[in-house]
């Protein structure tokens, strides 16, 4: 560039300033009240709210899964072929109700057989003992021998009856058959599992919970839970366990719950919205959280206050506790009246003058 096209480069930019200071300041400015035209100053619309102390409640919020109350798998305690099913998937079925049948044709018998020896058994027995402790007819080894076969035979007998109603399979649980494993005329042994019952009213619900919340968190608290897929589902439950340990892959602990379930809505591995109820607090300042600002030495709000009869920008230091969804408590910074600007304070500094537009 040659020094006569630098001349006239300052010499272009000295009248642009002249021509702005002519003009009376940046285009967009505004009048204050009682300045002249000539005066300019930055005047910003805001909305504000009125600090005042209210109670705030700290939810932790969890994701959990459902299960059952109780889950049952009935397995078989004799062996044999299944001869009569007595109740179909989805039934529900009470605590003992049959639920299928084993066929007994081989112990039946076994059953009566024993039963007559337990009574001739117990007859030689008593027959026996009126000899020996009356008449004294007879030798002590006999006596012996004639109670304890009565004995024997007893207990054989009740073994034998108790296998013959274990081939009456019934429910260990009230709920529902949610599965059925066998059909008639399958081969089934000790073990064979058959039937499935589950118990559905009310649920459990399983969380993790980050170990940093362990202090806050204790077995009998109440609980809110929530499922995405049914629509206006709020339901109450409590805390029944808490884990004593923390799983070391992901830095939780579990704690279980149980909410009631009498529609059969919620169905296990469905997954839940928990919300627990972390703390308390009465009579605190609670702000929106987007009134708040990022400021180099940690966060700020503005409020709107009064100085020479106009309404003036203050930004004022604050420092934050609990938050909880969009609200956030401020422990110090702010006072109760005071008028927390919460539209327009991305835009106004320490010392702008404001304009009210409204008081929500």
């Amino acid at each position: 560039m040659t020094r006569r096209q630098a001349d006239l480069l300052r010499a272009g930019a000295l009248a642009g300033t002249l021509t702005l200071a002519a003009c009376g300041g940046p285009a967009g400015a505004e009048n204050g009240p009682g300045e002249s035209p000539g005066e300019t100053t930055r005047v910003i619309n805001v909305q504000v709210v009125e600090v005042a102390p209210r109670p705030f409640v700290e939810d932790l919020r969890l994701t959990g899964t459902v299960e059952a109350f109780r889950d049952v798998t009935v397995s078989a305690e004799e062996s044999g072929v299944v001869r009569e099913l007595m109740v179909d998937k989805g039934s529900a079925v009470a605590a003992g109700q049959p639920i299928l049948r084993i066929d007994d044709r081989v112990l039946a018998p076994q059953v009566e057989q024993a039963r007559a020896q337990a009574a001739l058994a117990r007859e030689t027995w008593e027959r026996r003992k009126r000899l020996w402790e009356e008449d004294k007819v007879g030798s002590e080894l006999a006596y012996l021998e004639a109670r304890y076969g009565a004995e024997q035979a007893a207990a054989n007998l009740a073994a034998l009856e108790e296998r013959l109603a274990r081939t009456v399979v019934r429910a260990p649980i009230e709920g529902l058959v949610d599965d059925r494993m066998v059909e008639v005329g399958s081969m089934v042994s000790p073990g064979t599992p058959l039937v499935r019952v589950v118990d559905v009213d009310p649920v459990k619900v399983t969380a993790g919970v980050p170990e940093r919340y362990a202090t806050d968190i204790r077995a009998g608290a109440n609980v809110r839970v929530s499922f995405d897929v049914i629509q206006g589902s709020d339901f109450e439950g409590t805390i029944r366990y808490v884990g004593a340990a923390v799983n070391p892959r992901n830095r939780t602990f579990p704690v279980e719950l149980t909410i009631p379930n009498p529609g059969r809505a919620i169905k296990p591995e469905m997954v839940a919205n928990v919300s627990v109820v972390r703390r308390s607090l009465e009579d605190v300042l609670v702000v929106p959280q987007e009134a708040v600002v990022r400021i180099s030495e940690g966060y700020a709000v503005f409020v709107v206050r009064q100085e020479g009869g106009r309404e003036v920008a203050e930004a004022r230091p604050v420092q934050l506790g609990a938050s909880q969804a969009n609200q956030v408590v401020v422990t110090s910074g702010l006072q109760p009246g005071d008028r927390l600007v919460v539209v327009g304070q991305a835009q106004v500094a320490h010392g702008d003058y404001v304009r009210v537009l409204e008081d929500r």
